[in-house]
């Protein structure tokens, strides 16, 4: 005969396959009875009667129980253990498509952080102010220190590259390190160059998210840089802000592939 309680070790295991205390103690019980009503999986999991039908009807919802109906009433059953496996790799592919809405909210969540704080922000227009706020870095850094950008597109303007181009010079001629990371889909050629320039190493984002904007973090400063339809750059000065777009910036650069 079966015992009168669950096993307090099979229940903490269950837990991990993020069942609650109350749901593991029910399907085990359902287990070790087979198809049951609710008098004998109460007696045998120890959850409140009160509380039974709600968690049963979890487990149904996750796929792990199921019921029949003789008589007019309802048998419950545990569905086979290897279907907790399935329910994980459901769980684990929702939690997946989340953090990927989650990680394309976050430029949007931290510009909301930053109108609350004490911050300086300024607009420039036209590819000629996306390079004054890009130069700025120059004011604010010296060797060793480093520049990182989030987001680069897979295309740009060729008049643009050779600007880049030139400011790659500039910075290595300054001792500033940098490092960026590229949109998926650009081009071997555009990455090639990018990575041949003394301390710099370019990679591609290991995620399909495509930001409509590129982000420029360094010392106290972020730049936003949005290049069509039209070209614009918003800077903001706020220490805290910056130090958060580039913990941003390093969850992905541990990620993604050069």
């Amino acid at each position: 005969m079966p015992s009168s309680s669950v096993d307090s070790m099979e229940t903490a295991l269950l837990q991990h396959a993020d069942l609650t205390d109350g749901e593991s103690k029910v399907y085990l019980a359902l287990l070790e009875l087979g198809a049951s009503t609710t008098g004998p999986i109460v007696d045998k999991s120890g959850v409140a009667r009160s509380i039974i039908y709600q968690i049963l009807e979890r487990l149904m919802e996750k796929g792990l129980v199921s019921f029949i109906t003789k008589q007019k009433t309802k048998y419950y059953q545990a569905a086979t253990p290897t279907k907790l496996l399935e329910y994980m790799d459901q769980r684990a592919n929702t939690l997946a498509d989340h953090r990927k809405k989650v990680e394309a909210a976050i430029p949007q969540l931290l510009l909301k952080q930053a109108s609350a704080a004490k911050t300086q922000a300024t607009v420039y227009t036209g590819f000629k102010g996306i390079r004054t706020a890009h130069e700025h870095l120059y004011d604010k850094l010296g060797k060793g220190d480093e520049w990182v950008y989030l987001g680069v597109p897979i295309f740009q303007p060729e008049e643009q590259h050779a600007y880049w181009k030139k400011d790659h010079i500039r910075r290595v001629r300054e001792g500033i390190t940098f490092r960026a990371l590229f949109n998926k889909g650009v081009d071997a050629k555009t990455l090639k160059n990018r990575n041949s320039y003394k301390d710099g190493v370019t990679k591609v984002m290991d995620s399909d998210i495509q930001t409509p904007a590129m982000f420029l973090m360094y010392a106290d400063t972020v730049v936003i840089i949005l290049q069509d339809p039209e070209a614009i750059a918003v800077e903001i000065v706020n220490k805290h802000i910056a130090d958060s777009f580039k913990a941003y910036f390093e969850e992905f650069w541990k990620r993604s592939t050069q």
